[in-house]
């Protein structure tokens, strides 16, 4: 589970009093079902759901308008055939890597903060919804803050962009003769 994941990591941050003290993925998800309910194993899945649709829009979008426009400039041989396509899949997609990133960042810093946020005894939390954690979260920390952990996203996105849609692409033509992207 995504929300078990994020509380794993943020568990070991927090001051020693704070600390939920998870064991593993299954006492976390049994934690938090007696502690806040059945329905907050979901928490958060409304920025997560938002995240994933920004960033695989952008990244296929993108990398096919890119691929497009990197293959009519003739800066990749005659229809950016050079080395078999690879050095315009590779700038087309580290591109769309770039520019899914910066799309989906906000999202993902929200929904991480939406999965990790405590909860008090009496069951109220710190934020009451997706756009109230992002007015909490920019009027007290700036509107920069939404792009918080950019570059290690970034550098975890870039390769995976790189190496599935240039395999999407070359496999999709070797099998039916047209490109996929």
């Amino acid at each position: 589970s995504e929300l078990a994941l994020v509380r794993l990591s943020a568990d070991s941050k927090l001051p020693p009093a704070q600390r939920r003290n998870y064991s593993n993925v299954i006492d976390c998800l049994v934690q938090i079902t007696k502690s806040e309910g059945v329905a907050n194993l979901w928490r958060g899945a409304t920025p997560t759901v938002l995240r994933a649709t920004l960033l695989s829009s952008a990244q296929l979008g993108v990398t096919s308008e890119i691929k497009g426009h990197l293959s009519k400039s003739g800066w990749f041989g005659p229809n950016g055939s050079n080395f078999y396509g690879l050095p315009m899949m590779f700038c087309s997609t580290l591109c769309s890597s770039f520019i899914a990133n910066t799309v989906a960042n906000p999202f993902d810093v929200i929904k991480s903060r939406m999965q990790s946020m405590p909860v008090d005894a009496n069951g109220k939390a710190l934020y009451s919804s997706m756009s109230d954690c992002f007015t909490k979260s920019i009027k007290s920390e700036g509107f920069f803050v939404l792009w918080r952990g950019f570059t290690p996203a970034f550098v975890k996105l870039a390769p995976y962009t790189i190496i599935s849609l240039t395999l999407v692409d070359k496999l999709t033509k070797a099998v039916t003769g047209k490109d996929a992207l």
